[in-house]
């Protein structure tokens, strides 16, 4: 007897499948609970390194990057160990990325120095000639707007105070960009 030649007993089995899989996953998690990172162990992002984050997903090197390593040999191979979950507890949203145009940033501020990360902003391509990575000169000349980071961070529940920012004074986004990116790897104590 085949199935397909009865289209009820065959959209009724198909009704059924699809309620078994909705309760399923549903009800399931209910009972297995959640699984909370524990954050205590993360550093909390300094005011310029909230604001190079920023300027990483403006800039849309999200898109190119990932930002976990995933258990697979090849990536930990090249990578490192796989990422933990305490390793983004406190990211919103979080920057995983699921494309790799380019290599994975994870741990990439404890594999090269900030002059190298300069470089790289500035000219890609004097770095790895083969990259097809645009360049970002241009941010060395963009100041930060410390009023609007203090307000932004206000807004957002930051708890910076008004010192706290004026680190910000007289530095550009190429700077905030380069601190976002020596901070990855490093966000847990030791």
């Amino acid at each position: 007897m085949s199935i397909d030649k009865k289209p009820v007993t065959f959209m009724l089995l198909a009704v059924l499948a699809i309620m078994v899989g909705t309760l399923l996953t549903t009800f399931i998690p209910l009972f297995v609970g959640t699984v909370v990172p524990d954050t205590d162990k993360v550093i909390p992002y300094k005011p310029l390194e909230v604001e190079g984050r920023d300027i990483y997903i403006r800039e849309g090197c999200n898109n190119c990057h990932s930002q976990i390593v995933r258990p697979l040999p090849f990536e930990t191979a090249r990578y490192g160990p796989p990422s933990t979950l305490a390793e983004s507890a406190i990211d919103r949203p979080h920057l995983w990325g699921s494309k790799r145009t380019g290599p994975d940033l994870a741990r990439v501020g404890r594999k090269y120095p900030a002059a190298w990360h300069y470089q790289h902003m500035k000219n890609p391509q004097s770095i790895y000639p083969q990259s097809n990575m645009p360049a970002y000169a241009w941010l060395a000349d963009a100041k930060l707007d410390r009023r609007y980071a203090e307000k932004k961070m206000k807004v957002l529940g930051y708890p910076y105070t008004t010192d706290d920012i004026k680190v910000l004074e007289g530095k550009t986004e190429m700077d905030a960009l380069v601190a976002y990116l020596m901070r990855l790897g490093r966000e847990l104590k030791p």
